[in-house]
C-alpha cells in the first residue's frame, strides 16, 4: 500500500466522520439514531452550520487542508503528518477542556457543555491517524511502507488511549493526598511495612505482600510451565492414545472461572471437605486449614495456568523443523542427546513466554487469593480492599499497583536476559521432510509421571464441579439428585417459540456476544503487533512492546476502576455500554497474543520475508501469504485464550457491568454471595461445556501448522529385474 492510497482512504474516513456519522455519543442508542441528522445524532457539519460547536471549525479546516494535494495525486509528507497530528491533538484537547460542565475560553466567552465523542469523532480520529501514517511513509520512514506505518501509528494510538490513559489516571492518585499534590506521600506508601516486612523470617507474623506475591508468582510460573511442558511433549511427540480426550482434559482448567476451582478445592480439602473428612474417618489424620494460604492459592493458580503453557508449548514443539533432529540422529546421537542439544534449546522462546505469562498472570490474579488466601495476603487483594473496602484509599492502591508494575518489568528483563541474542530459527524457505524425533524413553516416562496424575487430579476437581450442579447442596453434604438449579438458571418454555425464562439466560447471551466480538479482535491485533515487534525495525519499538504488557501487569480490579475513572466523562465516555467490556477484554488479553506470536516468529526464518520482498510482495502480501499460514498455533492460542478469558474474567469487569449488560461471572459471584452455591456451580458447568465446544471448534477451523512428515513413510521395495 502506497502513501497516496492510504492518504486518500484516510481522507474519506475523516470526511465520513464530518458529514455522515453522529459526532457526539449516543446515550439512547436507536432512539437517538431515529432523529438523525439532528439532535444528539447530528454530524459535525450539521452542528457547525446550525451555529453550535463553533470551536470545532479548525478540525474541518485541517481535514480540508490535506484534500487538494491528495486529490491531485500528490502525498506531501510533512503536510499530511502535521494535519493528522494536529487533528488528533485538537480533538482531545477540546474534549478534555470542554466537557459536561463547559469551559471558560476567556476572550471568547463561556462555551459548552459538550457531550462525549461519538462514531463521527472516532472516524475523524482514525482518518487523522491514517494521514499521519501516510505522511510518515511519504517521508521514507518505516521503509516507505504505508501499511507498516499505519499499523505502528494506529496500534500506538489505541494503546495510548486504552492502556496508558487509564493507568495514568489511577496512578496519578499515588502522588495525591486529600486532593493535593504530595510526592512525599508516594515515598511513604512505597516503603510501607505492609509491603516489605520480613517478620515471617524471625516471628510467626506474615511477611510483606511484595515478598508473598513474588514467592507465589515464581512458584506458579515454574510449576505451571513444567506441567505444561510435560503435557505438550506427550501430546506432540508421545504418541498418546485418544488424543481428543487428552487435549480436552488438558484444557479443562483453562475454560473455568478461577473462583469455581477454588470452591471445588474447598469442597475437597476444607476442614469439612470430602478428602479431609475421609482422612479423619479412615486414618485419624486431624482436620486442618492448610488449603487456606499459599498452598491452596498456588494449587488453584497452577490448575489455571498450566493449560496456557501447554497450548503455547505444544505449538512450539510442533513447529520445530524435524530435519535438525533427524540430522543429529544420523550423526549417531542418542534420543536424549538429540533432545538436550537440539530440541530443548529451540524451545527457549516459548518457555520464556510461558514463564513470563504465568508470572504476570499470578501477579494479576485476584479471585483465587480472595477465596483461598486466608492470612496470606498478596498485592492484588490488598489493592482490591484499598479500593472497595471500608477505607477507600486510591492513593495507597495506586502505590501498590506501582510495585506490581515493577515486579512485571523485572520479569520482562529476566526473560530478555535469558534469551539473549541467540537465534531460534527452525522454519526456513527450504523444504523439510524430516521425521519428528520421538521422546526418549526415560523422558517420556517422566512426562507421564507428571501428566497422568495431574490429569487424574484435574478430573476429580471437575467431577466435583459437575456433580455439584446436580445435587441439592454439595457443600453441606446433601447429595440427593435434583434438576432444580439448572431449571432456575436455564428454564425454556415453548409458546409460539422458545421463551428463555431462566434467570441466567440474559447474562449468558451477553457474555457469549462480548467474547465472540473481543476474541478475534484480540488475536488479530496481537498477531499484528507480534509481527511488527519481531520483524520490523522502527523507532520506539521497545516502547511499543512495553506498552503491550502494561495491561497484564495490573490486577483486574485496578483495570476496572481505572476504566471507570478514565471513561466516565467526556471526551471518551463508555461506562454502561457493551463497548467498554469489549475494549477491556481486548487490551487485557492482548499480551498473550503478542508473546505467543513473538515466540512462534522466532522459529521462522526471516529469509521467507526477504524472498517475498525480492519477488515484489509488499508487507501486507508477505504477512497474508507467508507469515500467517505458519502462525496457526499462535493464532489458535490467542483465539482460545482471549475467548475463554472473556467468558471467565470477573475482577476486571465487576465494576464495568450494568443492568443492561451483565456477564456470566458477575452473575455467578452474585449467586455465591447470596449463598446459592449449587446454582453457581450449575452455571459454571454450562459455561465449561460452551467454552470447551468453542475452543475445540476454533482449533478445528483454524487447524495446526505441520512441519515435515508426521510419521515415517515406508518406501516400497522395487523388484530387481533379471540381468540388472
Amino acid at each position: 500500500m502506497g502513501a497516496l492510497t492510504l492518504g486518500r482512504l484516510a481522507l474519506l474516513a475523516a470526511l465520513a466522520g464530518l458529514l455522515l456519522a453522529p459526532w457526539h455519543g449516543l446515550e439512547n442508542g436507536a432512539a437517538d439514531l431515529a432523529a438523525w441528522p439532528s439532535g444528539v445524532a447530528a454530524p459535525l457539519v450539521t452542528l457547525l452550520l446550525g451555529g453550535d460547536r463553533w470551536w470545532l471549525w479548525p478540525i474541518v479546516a485541517l481535514v480540508l487542508g490535506a484534500a487538494p494535494a491528495l486529490m491531485a495525486g500528490r502525498a506531501p509528507g510533512r503536510l499530511l503528518a502535521w494535519c493528522g497530528a494536529a487533528i488528533v491533538a485538537l480533538v482531545f484537547a477540546q474534549g478534555y477542556a470542554i466537557g459536561l460542565h463547559g469551559a471558560d475560553l476567556s476572550m471568547f466567552g463561556t462555551v459548552g457543555p459538550q457531550p462525549a465523542l461519538g462514531w463521527g469523532g472516532a472516524l475523524v480520529i482514525g482518518g487523522a491517524l491514517g494521514l499521519l501514517a501516510a505522511g510518515f511513509a511519504a517521508q521514507g520512514r518505516f521503509g516507505g511502507d504505508a501499511f507498516i506505518a499505519f499499523l505502528v501509528t494506529g496500534s500506538a494510538g489505541l494503546l495510548l488511549l486504552f492502556v496508558f490513559v487509564p493507568l495514568a489516571t489511577i496512578l496519578a492518585a499515588a502522588v495525591m493526598d486529600e486532593g493535593r499534590f504530595a510526592p512525599a506521600a508516594l515515598t511513604q506508601r512505597l516503603s510501607a511495612a505492609e509491603a516489605w516486612s520480613l517478620a515471617c523470617v524471625s516471628t510467626h507474623q506474615g511477611c510483606g505482600v511484595v515478598w508473598n506475591t513474588l514467592a507465589l508468582a515464581t512458584l506458579a510460573a515454574l510449576l505451571s510451565t513444567a506441567i505444561g511442558l510435560a503435557f505438550a511433549l506427550l501430546s506432540a511427540r508421545g504418541q498418546v492414545r485418544a488424543p481428543a480426550v487428552f487435549r480436552a482434559m488438558t484444557i479443562l482448567p483453562l475454560i473455568t472461572p478461577p473462583f469455581v476451582v477454588s470452591l471445588a478445592l474447598i469442597v475437597l480439602f476444607g476442614r469439612a471437605g470430602l478428602v479431609t473428612t475421609a482422612l479423619w474417618d479412615w486414618f485419624d489424620i486431624p482436620r486442618s486449614r492448610w488449603i487456606y494460604g499459599l498452598p491452596g492459592v498456588l494449587l488453584a493458580q497452577v490448575l489455571a495456568q498450566a493449560p496456557i503453557a501447554f497450548v503455547l508449548l505444544e505449538g512450539a514443539v510442533r513447529a520445530i523443523g524435524p530435519s535438525l533432529e533427524e540430522a543429529a540422529s544420523t550423526m549417531g546421537a542418542r534420543r536424549f542427546t538429540v533432545f538436550r542439544t537440539v530440541t530443548w534449546p529451540l524451545l527457549r522462546p516459548a518457555l520464556a513466554a510461558c514463564l513470563l505469562l504465568a508470572f504476570v498472570e499470578s501477579l494479576a490474579d485476584f479471585g483465587n487469593p480472595l477465596v483461598l488466601g486466608g492470612d496470606f495476603d498478596v498485592l492484588s487483594t490488598r489493592i482490591f480492599f484499598a479500593i472497595a473496602g471500608a477505607r477507600n484509599d486510591p492513593g495507597r492502591a495506586a502505590a501498590l499497583a506501582l510495585l506490581l508494575l515493577a515486579l512485571t518489568l523485572g520479569a520482562f528483563a529476566l526473560q530478555a536476559l535469558w534469551l539473549g541474542r541467540r537465534k531460534y530459527t527452525t522454519v526456513t524457505g527450504k523444504g523439510d521432510s524430516g521425521v519428528p524425533a520421538p521422546l526418549p524413553r526415560g523422558l517420556k516416562f517422566a512426562c507421564g509421571a507428571v501428566a497422568w496424575p495431574w490429569m487424574a487430579f484435574t478430573a476429580v476437581v471437575y467431577g466435583i464441579i459437575l456433580v455439584g450442579g446436580f445435587v441439592r447442596d454439595i457443600g453441606r453434604g446433601d447429595m440427593s439428585f435434583t434438576w432444580r438449579h439448572f431449571l432456575t438458571g436455564f428454564e425454556v418454555e415453548w409458546l409460539d417459540g422458545p421463551a428463555f425464562r431462566g434467570s441466567a439466560w440474559d447474562s449468558l447471551f451477553t457474555t457469549i456476544e462480548v467474547a465472540a466480538i473481543s476474541a478475534p479482535l484480540t488475536a488479530g491485533l496481537g498477531i499484528l503487533l507480534a509481527w511488527l515487534l519481531a520483524r520490523q525495525a522502527f523507532p520506539g519499538r521497545r516502547t511499543l512492546e512495553f506498552m503491550t504488557m502494561l495491561s497484564f501487569a495490573i490486577p483486574g480490579t485496578v483495570v476496572g476502576v481505572s476504566y471507570i475513572m478514565a471513561f466516565n466523562l467526556p471526551p471518551v465516555e463508555l461506562t454502561g455500554t457493551m463497548l467498554i467490556l469489549v475494549i477491556c477484554f481486548v487490551f487485557r488479553n492482548l499480551p498473550v497474543g503478542v508473546r505467543g506470536g513473538i515466540a512462534a516468529l522466532a522459529q521462522i526464518d526471516k529469509s521467507l520475508d526477504e524472498a517475498s520482498a525480492t519477488m515484489g510482495g509488499g508487507a501486507l502480501q508477505t504477512l497474508r501469504r507467508v507469515v500467517l499460514p505458519l502462525l496457526r498455533p499462535a493464532i489458535v492460542a490467542a483465539l482460545a485464550f482471549s475467548f475463554v478469558h472473556a467468558m471467565t474474567a470477573v475482577s476486571a469487569v465487576i465494576f464495568l457491568v450494568s443492568a443492561r449488560h451483565n456477564l456470566a461471572t458477575v452473575y455467578i459471584v452474585g449467586r455465591v454471595e447470596a449463598g446459592e452455591m449449587a446454582l453457581a456451580i450449575a452455571y459454571s458447568t454450562v459455561l465449561i461445556v460452551v467454552m470447551l465446544a468453542v475452543v475445540l471448534g476454533i482449533e478445528k477451523l483454524v487447524g495446526r501448522a505441520q512441519i515435515g512428515r508426521r510419521a515415517a513413510t515406508p518406501v516400497p521395495a522395487t523388484p530387481m529385474r533379471a540381468g540388472a
